[in-house]
């Protein structure tokens, strides 16, 4: 019977492969030496890909990353492809916009800017997270409108303070304007509105949603003026009554317009699914006025953004005839 010695089992079994693999690690380390150099490098190149500095507009950077995502926000909106001259004129002008909120000590927050990104998400029908996701999809970084938005709001503050007086829009403006257009006068009309919102909770099936606009119009069948349905409709379950909101027909919706004119004083509109639940609106007062009309207002909002755009424009040229714009490549 053969005896195997401790020391010859240490030596063959533990010993030796270790010397083994020491001397392929050896053999390795140039190896992997070149590979960690080489990753990195690939790092480094992603990094300087973004860093890499095309242009300065009085100091202020511009990237080739930041080229790269203002094309492909622009190139969602579809229509003509812009040149990259184009797309480098957009960012230059963009900085020398956030540039002069500086010099007039404005700026925007974070939270202005997210609130800003949020209402469009909404537009989109989606949530500021969803819509974040979607521009990712698309290969834009959601910074990157963010950048733009707080360029172009800031902007707008800018000029309207700068230009207030320039900007204003009188009650002579508008009788002009109307004579011009030839559009038939429209009457304005005040309206006095209490929103009236049956509570449907968080996550509720469709079934308890149909309930309570079941129950909405119940409510619109019994109401027959303000005075006794609004005491009514407060001492329901789960229905809040809100303060009355006053809203003129110019800052209303053709829709809303239109569903307000075929609704009684001291009647309901008809019930719709809201945020918080099944909502309707007690129309208690309806008054026509001259002051303001949908006409009114249409040709007000096209006067001021004309005047606007000409000011924001000739002070966005003195801007860039000032400022030092030095290409790097």
């Amino acid at each position: 019977m053969n005896v195997i010695d401790s020391n010859t089992l240490e030596h063959d079994v533990v010993r030796k492969p270790l010397r083994t693999f020491r001397h392929h690690a050896l053999a390795l380390r140039p190896v992997l030496r070149m590979l960690a150099v080489a990753v990195v490098l690939v790092i480094a190149a992603g990094s300087t890909a973004k860093a890499q500095i095309v242009l300065y507009v009085t100091g202020q950077p511009i990237t080739a990353y930041d080229i790269e995502q203002r094309g492909r926000l622009m190139g969602l909106g579809g229509g003509k492809a812009k040149s990259r001259q184009e797309i480098i004129n957009e960012l230059i002008d963009d900085k020398l916009k956030i540039l002069a909120g500086k010099r007039f000590n404005f700026e925007l927050s974070d939270k202005e800017v997210d609130n800003a990104f949020a209402g469009i998400a909404r537009n989109a029908g989606a949530t500021p997270d969803q819509f974040a996701k979607q521009l990712e999809k698309s290969g834009v970084n959601p910074n990157t409108l963010k950048a733009r938005l707080r360029a172009d709001l800031t902007w707008g503050q800018i000029v309207r303070g700068r230009y207030a007086t320039q900007l204003q829009v009188g009650e002579k403006d508008i009788f002009e304007a109307e004579a011009k257009s030839g559009e038939e006068k429209d009457v304005g009309i005040d309206y006095t509105l209490y929103p009236i919102t049956f509570v449907v909770p968080r996550g509720a099936g469709a079934n308890v949603i149909e309930a309570r606009r079941r129950e909405a119009d119940a409510l619109r069948g019994r109401f027959q003026d303000c005075s006794a349905g609004l005491p009514f409709a407060r001492a329901l379950r789960d229905v809040v009554v809100r303060p009355p909101v006053r809203k003129n027909s110019a800052d209303l919706s053709p829709a809303l317009r239109e569903i307000l004119a075929k609704v009684e004083v001291g009647k309901l509109t008809p019930p719709e699914s809201t945020s918080g639940g099944i909502e309707v609106f007690a129309l208690c007062d309806r008054r026509e006025t001259t002051a303001d009309s949908p006409t009114k207002r249409k040709l007000r909002d096209e006067m001021f953004q004309q005047r606007f755009q000409k000011q924001a424009d000739r002070y966005l040229k003195e801007l860039r005839a000032g400022a030092m714009i030095e290409y790097k490549q």
